[in-house]
């Protein structure tokens, strides 16, 4: 087929997408590691949320394990992943003298301070969020059991007793979608009038902005295709906040040879996004993808540029390391 005879397809790029400060902040926390220690490198978890970022890594040498005790007596670096951890594992690594480094992206420790300074004054904390997700599970690891109640929706707000309802405050997973999480918010306030919430949102901005820029796009394309994997829950928040917005077709794909074509073949306008924690170049590989089937014309639809950055744990930085 040649290039005329290709039906055409106009891609509207949204922009902020992909990598945010706290994922690049945790890749490169793995890659120094191993170019200061060489292999092996033991990752508690995956690294972040992307398997082409995991299996880039082991092919470096990286090791993940889902728990420590994988991890066998050794020298060698030990990683915990940007999502953060329960205090029982630095815990548990110092036990065993192991060298642990901490690559938590710094708005989920955020996350974790508020919710020690609400329990050091006696409130019960609640925290909206998604169970059995590994930062859910590192923010309530952070104290004891009972002191953060989780609520995923708005009938858990209504089922909810607390200890003293007059002593509460709330925390908020950081990749959730805004809308739901403010109405929880809503909820949560309508409910308890008294509830002390964080200074600053726990959403973090990657996460906000990925979703703004997906509203902004909505509304001028046939269908969305969000590049990220299905553990990700902020490439998840992403699909939905598309599906919401009305966005016909809303896909979220790990890489191009996830799309069902024939989906696809009627599609004239576009939208592409990634996640937090998707590289760049699955996203070429699927405007690739579908330039080998349509004549394409790619335009980026930017709503806010990020200049966020956070320095690597200290132990690996350059001056530290020397």
């Amino acid at each position: 087929m040649t290039d005329a005879e290709r039906a055409p397809l106009d891609i509207l790029l949204c922009s902020p997408r992909g990598f945010c400060a706290g994922v690049v902040r945790a890749i490169d926390a793995v890659e120094r590691a191993l170019s200061l220690y060489g292999p092996p490198v033991y990752v508690r978890h995956e690294i972040v949320h992307n398997r082409f970022v995991v299996d880039s890594l082991k092919r470096k040498g990286a090791i993940f394990v889902d728990d420590l005790s994988e991890v066998p007596a050794t020298s060698a670096p030990v990683i915990f992943s940007a999502h953060g951890v329960p205090k029982s594992v630095p815990e548990e690594a110092s036990g065993r003298g192991l060298f642990a480094i901490d690559a938590t992206c710094p708005l989920v420790t955020k996350v974790h301070r508020e919710a020690e300074t609400h329990h050091r004054r006696g409130r019960d904390i609640v925290l909206i969020g998604h169970a059995g997700h590994p930062e859910v599970i590192g923010t309530m690891g952070q104290l004891p059991q009972g002191a953060i109640l989780l609520v995923e929706t708005l009938g858990d707000v209504e089922r909810l007793r607390p200890r003293d309802p007059e002593n509460l405050a709330y925390v908020t997973q950081t990749t959730l979608s805004v809308d739901d999480t403010a109405e929880m918010v809503a909820a949560l306030k309508r409910r308890f009038p008294r509830i002390a919430g964080p200074p600053k949102e726990d959403i973090c901005y990657a996460t906000t902005n990925r979703q703004e820029a997906v509203k902004r796009v909505v509304p001028l394309v046939d269908a969305l295709i969000v590049v990220g994997s299905p553990n990700s829950s902020n490439s998840q928040r992403l699909r939905e906040v598309a599906e919401r917005a009305g966005c016909p077709i809303s896909r979220l794909v790990s890489h191009a040879s996830d799309i069902d074509w024939d989906e696809f073949a009627f599609v004239k306008r576009l939208a592409v996004t990634a996640g937090a924690s998707a590289p760049e170049i699955l996203v070429d590989q699927i405007i690739s993808a579908f330039g080998e089937r349509r004549r394409v014309t790619v335009e980026t639809v930017a709503t806010i540029d990020e200049s966020v950055f956070f320095p690597l744990p200290k132990v690996l930085r350059d001056e530290a390391a020397a």
